[in-house]
């Protein structure tokens, strides 16, 4: 049987060449119980060498933190515009939409050209102010108390104009996507905002670039089988797609 230090060793090796594990998969390697591999795990995380998550293990910070929109706004932003002008091509002639708050659904904001009439009821005061010079778009901005870190509202107000509608589709934006967990945001009241939406939602799009997978927020939003489309970048693993795929979700990469 190996020593501690050098099954400390393994898993490291592993973990850089993978940048994540799981605790079966190192069971059967090493020939331990899957006590011992979770002692490993959370030695090696209390040295910050890497982060324990369900059933394994990853070498990036799994948690997402809640950052001021101009801030977000630079990260990934070639990607955002291009997922946002591809979920734009989804709107159609006189359609009424949702759109939730995030960077990349303002991206999508800046994209829409609407030749027919088109209704938009959003949480995000950002998307409101890109879309209100539009002459074909009425938009309906939700009440509520205004978050500055995301420029979006939240409260008891937004969910009662949201349960008198139903609109085509949802552009929703998220801080993470975990194939076990769901989808989540780092504001729970953010994340009940978002149910309401879905709630009152024929179709589910997701726009995330790809840094959003793995991640989990401390809201969560909804399980991931209730997205119907999701669009992203070609950051994602080809695990992931496949996964994604056998649920039954669409996955468009830019």
């Amino acid at each position: 049987m190996i020593s501690i230090a050098e099954r400390h060793q393994y898993i490291l090796n592993k973990i850089q060449v993978n940048g994540s594990l799981d605790v079966q998969g190192l069971c059967k390697e090493l020939d331990v119980s899957s006590v011992t591999i979770r002692k490993d795990l959370k030695l090696l995380e209390d040295k910050n060498l890497l982060y324990r998550t369900h059933g394994g293990a990853t070498l990036n910070n799994p948690y997402t933190v809640d950052r001021p929109v101009n801030e977000k706004e630079h990260l990934q932003s070639d990607e955002k515009m291009r997922i946002g002008a591809l979920g734009a091509e989804l709107i159609e002639d006189n359609d009424s939409v949702i759109i939730a708050s995030g960077t990349t659904v303002l991206a999508l904001a800046r994209c829409i050209r609407p030749k027919g009439n088109l209704t938009v009821i959003t949480s995000a005061l950002n998307v409101a102010l890109e879309l209100v010079h539009n002459t074909n778009i009425e938009v309906i901005q939700l009440g509520g108390l205004l978050r500055r870190s995301s420029s979006s509202v939240t409260g008891p107000y937004s969910d009662n104009v949201l349960s008198s509608v139903f609109c085509s589709k949802l552009f929703l934006g998220v801080d993470g996507i975990d194939l076990e967990f769901g989808l989540t945001t780092t504001n729970a009241f953010e994340a009940h905002l978002n149910r309401q939406m879905i709630a009152s939602s024929q179709k589910i799009i997701v726009l995330a670039d790809s840094t959003k997978f793995g991640k989990r927020g401390f809201g969560k939003i909804c399980g991931i089988e209730e997205v119907d489309h999701i669009i992203t970048d070609q950051g994602v693993s080809d695990h992931t797609i496949k996964t994604l795929e056998s649920l039954g979700i669409k996955i468009s990469i830019i």
